[in-house]
């Protein structure tokens, strides 16, 4: 089997580690070696988000991969983020540990299904969340985080009409924030629709004195029991500026790795799934790993590639949202 067979098959090149290597040594001497950067999302294991030159959100993310001088760039998170890596970043090899780090929201917009959809609103502008293919992203006019989404739509003339895709979630939390009406693409998270409310409201009389937060992906119904919603930036913020000493927390479970960093006397509880769900871990970010990362650098495998006429469309949208925060001081 050679490489790009073993890539498609198992999302990543393996091969035997020997146990006593320093894995935290050795993928700081490649970084040297091979001018490499590794960024990290939030929602990564602790050991990664560790090792990482930079963590953060979707918006921090970007901003990192358009600025960076690092020849090479390790995106530990999902397919989506490391394309958007590569369309700031077109001249630099981009790698991402495990090729099958996919997102349920991307995967719930195809693009061809979208651009049909688009085509029934011919006077709409078209605004996209970060979280969906280089495809979807040529597509666009904007794209935007849950960072931003809220102040990109205000920026805009009122009487603009505006597609907003992929997350339903999302785009019904900024209609409700700007009294815009947005048509919405039926698209949603795996991870953020399945916290549950009776769950929710039982831990909470366990901890009356908990700060419960959410991310604004999640259900109206969780949205609305919320202390405070946030970006995952936003979140891990409200926790260090907070007098509370208890936060329930309604996102990916890999940010309270950060949190309990930044508050050491501060307690974070997990909010509870439904019954079908063991946890709220995010299982496309998980499927990266130390070890695999460590592979990724010392093979440069699995590369990121965008074919350079989706990465020039793709780019601008990406540019227009990265503009507006910039002038928006976000």
């Amino acid at each position: 089997m050679n490489i790009a067979e073993e890539i498609n098959l198992k999302g990543f090149v393996e091969e035997p580690i020997d146990p006593t290597l320093d894995l935290y040594a050795e993928i700081d001497r490649l970084k040297k070696e091979k001018n490499a950067v590794i960024l990290a999302h939030y929602y990564q294991e602790g050991d990664i988000q560790d090792i990482a030159d930079y963590i953060g959100d979707s918006l921090g993310l970007s901003q990192q991969a358009a600025k960076t001088d690092a020849s090479v760039i390790v995106f530990a998170g999902v397919h989506f983020m490391a394309e958007t890596a590569k369309i700031l970043s077109p001249d630099k090899k981009v790698l991402l540990p495990d090729a099958k780090a996919g997102c349920s929201l991307s995967d719930s917009c195809p693009p061809h299904l979208f651009k049909k959809f688009k085509e029934k609103y011919p006077d709409h502008l078209v605004i996209t969340y970060v979280n969906c293919t280089a495809e979807l992203k040529a597509l666009s006019d904007i794209v935007c985080t849950s960072s931003n989404a809220v102040q990109i739509v205000n920026s805009l003339p009122a009487d603009q009409k505006i597609i907003f895709g992929p997350d339903k979630n999302l785009g019904a939390y900024v209609m409700k924030k700007t009294g815009r009406d947005m048509v919405l693409w039926n698209g949603a998270c795996m991870v953020h629709e399945i916290f549950a409310r009776e769950k929710i409201t039982k831990l909470q009389q366990r901890h009356p004195e908990a700060k419960f937060l959410a991310h604004p992906e999640c259900e109206q119904s969780i949205l609305e029991m919320a202390d405070y919603i946030g970006s995952t930036t936003g979140l891990l913020n409200y926790t260090i500026n907070s007098p509370a000493k208890e936060f329930i927390v309604a996102t990916e479970s890999g940010i309270i790795h950060q949190m309990e960093k930044a508050n050491p006397d501060k307690t974070f509880i997990p909010a509870p799934p439904n019954n079908t769900c063991a946890c709220n871990d995010c299982p496309h970010m998980k499927r990266n790993t130390l070890e695999k990362l460590y592979l990724c650098l010392k093979n440069e495998q699995p590369e990121i590639d965008v074919p350079m006429e989706i990465i020039e469309r793709a780019r601008l949208p990406i540019e227009r949202m990265l503009d507006i925060s910039a002038k928006l001081g976000l």
